[in-house]
């Protein structure tokens, strides 16, 4: 209309000025002349709109956040599905395509390390990368999973691995209130749901994260999850557990991490014992988090065999307990946190005895523990690119006590591993972070490291 306007406008100024040299038969004939144009142009600017109302709307490409995981989770790209294949259908009638159905996510690292007194045996390895993907049903309910590929090649001579994380559909139950049910992380500690490397400090996961709670630590079941205005959240929920005849001769792979070298992933798990968990987190304070988890299930499975030595399982009813304790405070550069975790293995004396006197050395820990105090300080900023140098003390012992061993049995409850890890993370972006650091083992220098690599998330 405005458009319209302007041209008759412009025609009527036109005549005023050419008025008094022309007759009015030729003042006549330019105006015939100009409502044919501006009715040609009106025809067209009618079939343009015809053509746009045909042609069928494509959805934009947004960006919305992955399957809610944490309250630090990453947002990852979403890409449009405008082809009816991707929606789901039902008999009755064919169901209508979601705007921003598909998600495509993910997160890689590759790392360098460098014993101090023994540069032979210096790595580099593409340590892993994560490949999610997801999809949105509708306003409510969607999928996720993420399919983890470690250390470049997975062959029956190498050391990869290729594994799901995650596997699950999400549901909305009401706007402060969702559940989820198949495979998935625990919310246990800062690092299980949100373990991205552009999203921790150092070039390795932290050792309590990993020794004490097992790594990505994931179960098949069933979780809830409660949001509140005041900014507490809580979880629960019923999933799989751990399976003790799984618990190796190999007393390394125990010490490293009771809990990894028993949990099941989802691969065949054993169900006969399940796990209960529940969570607390706070953050109704900005740049404030406090919170805590627990998790209680059996590993006795209800077995007879323990697989690794083929002796009588004399402890069907044994189970876990986990419990850890966090904080972080984020003021102005500095980035503060600390946790604490304990476990405590129950009814596994009978096991630890009959497997010994099986000749089986690797006698399950009563008790296992660990903490760490870390501070990080944003020293510089411009634009996407930042510096933030950080120290982290930990203090771990993945066996603290025993019970079950016969007299003269040589376990080892100890010592406790202590360690200094100072070092930098340099943003080239904040979804991409170059890091370097040291690491200082006070109880033995042979483990002393330096450490560089490179991380990603999208």
């Amino acid at each position: 209309m405005k458009f319209k306007t302007t041209l008759v406008a412009a025609a009527v100024m036109l005549i005023c000025q050419v008025g008094h040299a022309q007759t009015a038969k030729e003042v006549a004939a330019e105006m015939r002349q100009m409502r044919e144009d501006l009715r040609q142009l009106r025809a067209e600017l009618d079939g343009l709109k015809k053509q746009k109302n045909q042609e069928p709307s494509a959805a934009p490409v947004v960006a919305a956040q992955v399957p809610s995981q944490s309250s630090t989770e990453a947002s990852a790209p979403v890409k449009a599905a405008s082809n009816p294949s991707y929606a789901n259908t039902s008999p009755s009638r064919e169901a209508e395509p979601v705007a921003n159905a598909v998600n495509l996510f993910g997160y890689g690292e590759l790392n360098f390390s460098r014993l101090k007194n023994s540069i032979a045996s210096s790595e580099a390895t593409a340590r892993r990368a994560v490949l999610g993907f997801g999809y949105k049903f509708n306003d409510r309910t969607r999928f996720a999973a993420e399919l983890e590929v470690e250390h470049a090649v997975v062959s029956r001579n190498d050391d990869g691995e290729v594994a799901f994380e995650q596997l699950y559909v999400e549901h909305d139950i009401s706007d402060g209130l969702s559940a989820k049910m198949g495979l998935f992380l625990l919310p246990v500690g800062y690092m299980n749901e949100s373990h991205e490397p552009t999203r921790y400090y150092g070039v390795t996961r932290n050792l309590v994260e990993t020794a004490i709670i097992p790594s990505t630590w994931r179960e098949i079941g069933v979780g809830f999850r409660g949001l509140q205005d005041s900014g507490l959240r809580w979880d629960a929920g019923v999933v799989t557990s751990f399976d003790l005849t799984k618990w190796p001769t190999d007393s390394a792979e125990t010490k490293e991490s009771p809990l990894g070298s028993i949990h099941q992933e989802g691969q065949k798990a054993k169900a006969a014992s399940l796990g209960y968990y529940g969570a607390l987190n706070f953050d109704g304070v900005p740049g404030v988090n406090f919170g805590g988890s627990l998790f209680h299930g059996g590993v006795g499975q209800k077995q007879t065999v323990v697989a690794s030595t083929g002796a009588q399982m004399p402890s069907p009813d044994a189970s876990v307990t986990l419990a850890e304790l966090h904080t972080k405070w984020q003021v102005g550069a500095w980035d503060l946190s600390a946790l604490a975790a304990q476990g405590w293995f129950h009814d596994v004396s009978a096991f630890n005895a009959a497997t010994s006197s099986n000749g089986f050395n690797n006698p399950v820990p009563n008790q296992f523990r660990g903490w760490y105090a870390q501070a990080a300080y944003r020293l510089w900023r411009s634009g996407d690119y930042s510096l933030v140098p950080f120290t982290r003390y930990e203090h771990v012992n993945t066996a603290v006590s025993y019970s079950g061993v016969f007299p003269g049995q040589v376990v080892s409850t100890g010592p406790d591993t202590k360690v200094w890890t100072v070092g930098a993370s340099y943003y080239l972006h904040p979804q991409v972070v170059v890091k370097m650091d040291i690491q200082k083992y006070q109880n033995n220098s042979d483990l002393d490291r330096f450490n560089m690599g490179i991380g990603f998330h999208y």
